[in-house]
């Protein structure tokens, strides 16, 4: 194993974690200018800024999985938490507001790498039906409430 794939996981790692970090921040503090945005893309970040709960929900979320890969710790967790996110970026850069594709390509390649590397962690997801059925009789069953006879 050369160094450059030793040390690759940990820089997709902190790469990905350093964007939702200072992102995610932003989202709270505005200190990096945003661009103009076209028309349907404004029109859906306002529907989803007049909910008035989901940007700081999103934006707590990303901070949170950010830090947790920038420390290393509970990353396929962190993966997990920015997957449907990382979905959501890219179906809005395609559909909504073209551009930026080397930056989103970059970000949805990182989390790739990153749930390939860590694919141990989701394994089970994966399970196929029959290891889950088995695994599920080895355990005992519940027992049934017991029903009132009438009187």
């Amino acid at each position: 194993m050369n160094a450059i794939s030793r040390k690759l996981p940990t820089v997709a790692r902190l790469a990905l974690g350093l964007v939702f970090f200072v992102f995610g921040l932003n989202g709270f503090f505005h200190f990096l200018p945003q661009p103009p945005a076209p028309p349907r893309a404004m029109a859906f970040a306002g529907a989803l800024f007049a909910s008035g709960y989901f940007f700081p929900l999103l934006k707590t979320i990303e901070v949170t999985a950010g830090a947790l890969l920038l420390a290393g710790r509970l990353v396929p967790f962190a993966l997990t938490l920015l997957a449907p996110i990382i979905v959501n970026i890219v179906a809005f850069h395609l559909f909504l507001a073209p551009g930026n594709y080397a930056v989103v390509g970059l970000v949805l390649a990182a989390e790739i790498y990153l749930a390939v590397v860590h694919r141990a962690a989701f394994a089970p997801l994966f399970a196929r039906r029959a290891a889950v059925a088995s695994a599920s009789a080895a355990t005992p069953t519940r027992l049934q409430p017991a029903t009132r006879s009438a009187a």
